[in-house]
């Protein structure tokens, strides 16, 4: 029975809180809210050279969020990345 609860509870859809509702995703330069807390960052690779990713947590809903700052690329910026 823990099983099928922890299943359905994967595969129900994930629950943004109002503020993250509003974070405009894959825009570069497009803000965040004051209830993200930074998590750490990493260097990646691109043909362009490296850009930094940055992970924050949501502290009101947990929502896991990933921004990219690729100068190079306007569609570079904010992804949900889980919980």
């Amino acid at each position: 029975m823990t099983k099928d609860l922890a299943r359905q509870n994967e595969l129900k859809p994930m629950a943004l809180c109002e503020p993250c509702q509003g974070i405009q995703r894959n825009w570069r330069k497009a803000p965040g809210h004051a209830e993200l807390v930074q998590r750490g960052n990493r260097q990646e690779d691109r043909e362009q050279g490296p850009v930094t990713i940055t992970r924050y947590v949501c502290d009101r809903c947990g929502t896991a969020w990933e921004y990219e700052n690729d100068k190079t690329n306007q569609k570079a910026g904010w992804s949900v990345v889980g919980r």
